[in-house]
């Protein structure tokens, strides 16, 4: 059995989450850094990281490290083949870090560490079928059949957030138009708050000061919760888009359940309520049929390095 501290990593478009996890799934500690974004080198990435990972070990050993990319992560889990929010483009992400940390690497994308911290210890413990999507800069999404996670031939499958749910609609990081993640995900969420500036009444503008580009997520959050409408209503428009999409997700599963993550999925019901709503007005033959329980997944923001360290954990077993 390995000694030292098991180090889980939650690489995304904003922020990189390194977290010490133990065998019972609880985070002992965390750190975190800001994602230098996709227009940059990527050891500037990977330096951010290794200051994240550095910062949790604290001076003790490391037994391995799990990262949790969001992206899409090649079959045998060796390279990001392409991150819309990060720079990797078919780099061999975890060898190369594997030979700069010293230590085993384990990697898989962002969504599936989720879903196996959900599956394992979580929302979705015991269920057979589930379907998991992770709410941050963009949507990720994850699928657990006969309770496995099921990674596809390719190593791709649950990429939700790049469905196309409006044909020509906004363009997305991806290359594409009209993706879901767009309508429904932290960016839409502060986008369509950002709109309304200047023309509604609202607490945001004195929380960014005015300028729209200092408005961010947590303000959204925050002001929703003080009763702002502006915030409410931008939580309603994106909790809407997330049901739609769900719709068409138990359309094509029909799962046991349906768990909502990532740093969005804070806002719990404010987000979760209008996306049960549509999906009961969206979803085909719903009153024929059992529509699945719509839960937050319960870890979290969290979910992602808990299970990256569960998978660096059973990788060094």
């Amino acid at each position: 059995m390995s000694t030292g501290v098991f180090v889980g990593v939650d690489i995304g478009g904003s922020k990189v989450l390194a977290a010490e996890v133990a065998e019972s799934g609880a985070v002992l500690r965390t750190a975190r850094r800001t994602t230098p974004g996709r227009r940059v080198e990527a050891r500037l990435v990977e330096e951010a990281l290794t200051e994240a990972v550095h910062e949790v070990a604290d001076g003790r050993s490391l037994a391995g490290v799990g990262l949790a990319a969001a992206g899409f992560v090649d079959a045998a889990t060796e390279r990001v083949v392409f991150a819309p929010h990060l720079p990797w483009r078919g780099d061999p992400v975890r060898s190369r870090l594997e030979q700069l940390w010293g230590v085993p690497v384990a990697l898989d994308n962002d969504a599936n560490c989720a879903a196996r911290a959900e599956l394992r210890y979580g929302a979705a413990r015991g269920v057979a079928d589930a379907v998991l999507v992770t709410m941050g800069t963009g949507i990720g999404g994850a699928l657990v059949l006969d309770g496995r996670v099921h990674r596809g031939r390719n190593g791709l499958a649950g990429e939700f957030g790049h469905m196309q749910v409006v044909p020509d609609g906004r363009e997305c990081e991806c290359g594409g138009r009209g993706c879901w993640e767009q309508y429904s995900s932290g960016n839409a969420l502060v986008r369509r708050a950002r709109s309304r500036l200047g023309v509604e009444p609202t607490m945001l503008e004195e929380m960014c000061e005015g300028v729209p580009e200092r408005l961010v997520g947590p303000m959204v959050t925050e002001a929703a919760e003080a009763g702002d409408l502006v915030a409410r209503q931008a939580f309603a428009s994106v909790g809407d888009w997330l049901g739609v999409g769900l719709a068409n997700l138990v359309a094509a599963f029909d799962p046991d359940l349906v768990v909502v993550g990532g740093g969005v999925s804070a806002a719990g019901d404010r987000l979760l309520d209008p996306a049960r709503a549509a999906l009961d007005r969206s979803l085909v033959a719903a009153p024929h049929r059992r529509i699945p329980p719509l839960l937050r997944a319960r870890f979290g923001p969290e979910a992602g390095v808990v299970g990256a360290a569960d998978l660096a954990r059973a990788a060094a077993a």
